[in-house]
């Protein structure tokens, strides 16, 4: 049967920002999850019932597909859990790659759909943001309107999203991983609650938006000093937002000496920090020594691909 595979991600610049309709762009990164349905008497997955709680993701994935099996489900990942990497999104999007292709190849588009359709059915409230850059790969930057590189369009009720493809170097990135995990949910209405109430707020969401862009174009240009005094801004707001954590500041302090600059990523409260750096393995004994677990990846990765029939 059919296998597919599909890649984490880290978000540079636009974290809870999206969520107000401001811009945000994530990259695809070197660690992926590879998804393989086989043709068996009775649904599983890596040897547990499909219905383990586990396995989620996986199971919405089918639910959400339609297809018929059953089949024994293998799920493989490099993609530590909780990491802030996309571990969910990559596990679905594999998964839903693999059932299409052994059944009626799908287009990215449709995948990256159903994949936003399984993360809000699980989470409860979503960004296409991960799913659509394990889908597409490379950088994915979340526009409020259609415009050039344009990917596909995303609705959830009065919400949606225009997802566009862009260009930008590789380039060499430390996750600082704290071991904590912290739900999106509320702390997105922590910044919701925060920003109806005071205007300062408001103007940090806009900044936020327009970081993103300069980002995006600065690295368009490679010029990772300005990349990286925008990371370093964007991490302030965030923590003005309230979704810093003290360990975050501790892995980017650790981080800046050998780093362009460093940010949380993601929703905050705990996860990963993620540090721009042409010293990969100064940065990643700096955050170990300051009680971190630190990654290196690389940008510029590929998408979703089906890797064998």
């Amino acid at each position: 049967m059919a296998a597919c595979s599909a890649p984490g991600k880290i978000i540079l610049f636009g974290e809870h920002a999206v969520v107000f309709g401001e811009p945000a762009l994530a990259v695809a990164i070197n660690l992926r999850t590879t998804a393989r349905g086989d043709l068996a008497k009775e649904w599983s997955v890596n040897g547990l019932p499909l219905q383990d709680p586990h396995y989620k993701y996986v199971r919405n994935a089918v639910e959400r597909s339609g297809t018929i099996g059953p089949l024994s489900m293998t799920v493989q990942s490099t993609i530590p859990e909780g990491s802030g990497m996309g571990s969910s999104a990559a596990v679905t999007v594999a998964t839903l790659g693999a059932l299409h292709e052994s059944g009626h190849p799908a287009e990215p588009d449709l995948i990256a759909s159903e994949a936003f359709d399984v993360e809000h059915n699980v989470q409860g409230r979503a960004s296409p943001i991960d799913t659509s850059t394990s889908t597409h790969g490379h950088a994915v930057l979340v526009l409020k309107n259609r415009g050039p590189g344009f990917l596909w369009r995303l609705q959830k009720g009065e919400r949606q999203w225009y997802l566009h493809h862009r260009d930008i170097p590789p380039m060499t990135f430390v996750v600082g991983h704290t071991g904590l995990e912290a739900a999106t949910g509320p702390l997105v209405e922590k910044v919701r609650a925060f920003c109806e109430k005071n205007a300062e707020g408001r103007n940090m969401i806009v900044e936020i938006g327009q970081i993103t862009l300069d980002g995006t174009e600065a690295m368009g240009k490679k010029d990772w000093v300005a990349v990286g005094s925008l990371m370093d801004r964007n991490h302030e707001l965030l923590n003005a937002l309230g979704v810093g954590h003290d360990k975050l500041d501790q892995f980017v302090a650790a981080a800046k000496p050998f780093s362009y600059g460093a940010k949380l990523t993601g929703a905050g409260g705990g996860g990963s920090m993620i540090a721009l750096t042409d010293k990969p393995d100064e940065v990643a004994r700096a955050i170990e020594a300051a009680g971190g677990r630190a990654f290196k990846v690389m940008t510029g990765q590929r998408g979703m691909e089906v890797i064998s029939q």
